[in-house]
């Protein structure tokens, strides 16, 4: 269970304008993060954000910013830029630390932040908690003497590094002519980026959700609403479709029928893909919400499979500690080892486009297992602390002696919204009904 005051599964979220995602809260999330990065590596003290569309981006901006300068960080802001890019350029500019400003598949009304090191990776547990430590201690010892604050420039040529670092990891001979591709940027942060990127290397792209007015990000458009794809690809007999979300760390595909292609289905079939290239490593990260289908898939493939924590994070910490270089979630979070730190939608997009190109249909080279049929419930809830009241710790124990080895059933608190998740797996779908109806009724 996560304890931090501050910090969700990933990185600080909420409703802008209330509780943690002011302005006068950012300017203490800048203050501390800054405080805490530049006593890592005092040589270069530099930070650099990037954020999504959101309106409330003009508003958490400049308060981070001030933060991060009344501490002595030396800022360059990016403007909107998918996450990983932002991650890429963290490592790339030899920063101390990266943010980004996002609230990544939530509405426009929600924003928060995502912080990396300069690793480029997302911070651990402990880290957070120092930085927690750091807000909430008086501010007069982290503002620097006058002298020593820091300066703010604005990158405008952020999203061309970011494009040039992705194009890096493909042969010069690479690309998508005779390629159709339905494009949905969510309105959010890859809406100058994957456009650019897909037609650069030739492929004729059809796009959605690339006009944000900060209102409509993630507006019955992306990653959440896969059905645009799906209308649009069968509509425009495209090749495959491809969807993001606010922040561009997640992707989720359609096939030429307009079939939707999950997270899992696009592990399996890269670590299939890798493992016939000698490319994969260790095996696969999967989560607690992976399905049982992938498990099985990959077990009959020989190829190695565990579970961790939800969060694209927790799926990173587990792959550097196993040595794993593939691993991901349903949602579309999917980490490439060999060439990310964190979740990345329009690379994952490319490593599947790479396998496509050579005249194979999506349908065919993306349906890879039978997933078992799965439902996933979310609860609204004041307090997500009810499930740990006993009388809903029993209604789960009932309902997991319910299924018994028919199936699964995982209840989890949300790590990013109010509320809880009821997630059950089965070939018996009136089972999945009963247990999910049974917990339901007591968080109700």
């Amino acid at each position: 269970m996560n304890k931090n005051k501050y910090f969700g599964t990933d990185g600080i979220r909420g409703t802008v304008n209330s509780g943690n995602i002011t302005g006068e809260k950012f300017f203490k999330f800048g203050l501390a993060s800054g405080t805490y990065f530049k006593n890592q590596k005092k040589n270069r003290q530099i930070a650099i954000i990037a954020k999504d569309t959101r309106l409330s981006g003009y508003t958490l901006e400049p308060a981070l910013v001030s933060g991060l300068v009344s501490g002595g960080m030396n800022v360059f802001t990016l403007g909107p830029l998918p996450t990983n890019g932002l991650a890429m350029l963290t490592k790339s500019m030899k920063a101390n630390m990266g943010i980004m400003i996002t609230a990544s598949h939530n509405p426009f009304y929600d924003n928060g932040l995502k912080l990396f090191g300069p690793d480029g990776m997302k911070l651990s547990d402990k880290i957070e908690k120092r930085i927690e430590k750091l807000i909430d201690a008086k501010n007069t010892k982290q503002l620097t003497n006058p002298r020593l604050l820091g300066r703010v420039k604005r990158l405008e040529d952020g999203n061309e590094k970011y494009i040039a670092i992705l194009k890096k990891n493909f042969p010069k001979s690479f690309n998508l002519k005779g390629i159709k591709i339905v494009l949905d940027c969510a309105n959010g942060a890859c809406y100058k980026a994957a456009p650019k990127l897909l037609k650069d290397l030739g492929a004729k792209v059809s796009t959605i959700g690339i006009d944000p007015n900060g209102l409509n990000i993630n507006y019955k458009c992306g990653s959440t609403h896969p059905w645009k794809i799906q209308y649009e690809v069968k509509k425009t007999k495209a090749h495959v479709g491809i969807s993001f979300d606010g922040d561009a760390d997640r992707v989720i595909m359609c096939d030429e029928n307009g079939k939707i292609i999950d997270g899992d289905q696009i592990i399996a079939m890269l670590a299939k893909r890798w493992k016939t290239k000698n490319i994969l490593k260790g095996g696969v990260v999967g989560t607690l919400m992976s399905n049982y289908g992938l498990e099985r898939f990959l077990k009959k493939e020989k190829i190695n499979f565990i579970r961790s924590k939800v969060g694209d994070r927790y799926v990173k910490e587990k792959m550097k500690k196993m040595n794993f270089n593939l691993g991901g979630e349903q949602s579309g979070h999917i980490i490439l080892g060999k060439f990310a730190t964190t979740g990345d939608g329009l690379l994952v997009a490319l490593e599947v486009l790479f396998s496509l190109r050579k005249n194979k249909k999506a349908s065919k080279l993306l349906n890879v297992f039978k997933p078992l049929p799965q439902v996933l419930e979310n609860i609204v809830v004041k307090d997500k602390r009810i499930v740990d009241k006993s009388e809903c710790k029993i209604a789960i124990k009932k309902a997991n002696k319910l299924m018994g080895n028919k199936g699964r059933i995982l209840v989890r608190k949300s790590g990013t919204e109010p509320k809880i998740r009821i997630m059950a797996e089965s070939n018996d779908k009136s089972l999945i009904t009963k247990c999910i109806k049974l917990i339901k009724k007591k968080i109700k």
